[in-house]
């Protein structure tokens, strides 16, 4: 068998909508615009499309590199690509910007037509729902009827969860990776905390900072930090840094002197520097709005009923902030409606960022699953 290799040089596009979209809000987005990018080919039966669903601070740009950025590796690169666990020789992948993106769908950076200005703050709230809706219309735009698969991890997941309820006659396959078909209070209360520090940064200009001239700099690197830290293992920081000071001794001084210090403030100065305020914003809170089971009740298996998918639901033993406790709450919920569930716990030391790890076990679980879809 022959080594993985890259997808190579890839260019996104650009699909319009000038029909309105009704969000689950009640607010209305006039045309709008979804960035996206493909891999692989679509065969003559239109029956093998994959969609990938991004999670919080993901894109379109899944896999394969920019002809003018050398180091622009798609952010699950090491998953798809031909003889990859998704496999472009077989799966033709697609990949999309969310609506409120911040990486060239229509978002609060775009310009508001009622205004002339960007949207900022007046961006409509946007939810899971309203991105499946989106991305269902991109699926009409390409003449694909039913996708293979629909796979996402963390808040990816969530979204291809929706796709099996709201288009259940649409999706095949869906694989669900470190998600939960809800928050948990913690959670919520994380994404809390990194809001309040956009929120309450000077900068911030009610999310109109854009005509200011100026970026919520401060708060939006607190809120990737806080947000990181809950992404990683005790475990894994504790290998990683440990209590490594950067120079060998204590200096009593605010400034950084462990090097779990340095690496958190590094993520977060580089995190600031290309993601939107705004749409961070957006995006915890669709993450905290997601439960279907919110018209039920809270009896999830009576909101998964509508589901027809075959299913695979992945986590990580280390992962706390989507623990496997949810993800078998998850599992069960299918299972009581008679569905086809796959279920894999995988031992990784990363916590929640273990699944877009190169992890042997975990990919070997994501080929299997794929090898089994029939195309």
């Amino acid at each position: 068998m022959s080594e993985p290799g890259s997808v190579g040089i890839v260019t996104p596009q650009r699909a319009h909508f000038p029909e309105p979209l009704v969000l689950k809000s009640g607010a209305v987005l006039p045309a709008y615009d979804l960035v996206y990018e493909t891999y692989g080919e679509l065969n003559a039966a239109r029956d093998n499309a994959v969609l990938v669903c991004h999670a919080l601070s993901g894109s379109h740009h899944v896999a394969g590199l920019y002809a003018d950025r050398p180091k622009s590796l798609g952010w699950w690169d090491n998953l798809v690509g031909p003889g990859k666990p998704l496999d472009t020789r077989k799966f033709f992948v697609i990949g999309v910007n969310n609506l409120g993106g911040c990486y060239g769908s229509t978002g609060p950076v775009s310009e508001n037509p009622n205004t002339g200005k960007p949207w900022g703050a007046d961006f409509p709230f946007v939810t899971v729902e309203d991105w499946v809706v989106a991305q269902s219309r991109l699926a009409d735009q390409l003449g694909i009827e039913r996708f293979a698969a629909v796979i996402g991890g963390s808040l990816g997941g969530m979204q291809a969860l929706e796709w099996t309820l709201r288009y259940p006659d649409r999706v095949r396959y869906a694989a669900i990776i470190a998600a939960a078909a809800k928050l948990t209070a913690q959670n919520i209360a994380f994404n809390e905390v990194a809001r309040q520090a956009i929120l309450s940064d000077p900068d911030f200009h009610g999310g109109h900072y854009y005509e200011h001239g100026v970026v919520p700099t401060r708060g939006l690197r607190l809120a990737r930090m806080v947000g990181h830290i809950t992404y990683l293992s005790d475990d894994a920081m504790a290998e990683k840094f440990g209590r490594k000071l950067r120079h060998g001794e204590h200096k009593y001084h605010w400034d950084v002197e462990f090097e779990i210090e340095s690496y958190l403030r590094y993520q977060g100065d580089k995190f600031a520097g290309f993601f939107d305020a705004n749409t961070y914003l957006l995006a915890t809170k669709a993450l905290d709005y997601f439960d279907p089971a919110f018209d039920f009740d809270g009896d999830l298996p009576a909101a998964l009923a509508r589901a027809k998918a075959d299913f695979l639901v992945a986590s990580f033993t280390t992962d706390w902030r989507f623990s496997p406790a949810r993800s078998r709450e998850l599992m069960h919920a299918l299972m009581r409606n008679g569905l086809k569930v796959s279920y894999a716990e995988i031992e990784c030391p990363a916590g929640h960022d273990s699944f877009l790890l190169d992890d042997a076990q975990y990919h070997a679980v994501l080929r299997a699953w794929f090898d089994g879809i029939e195309v």
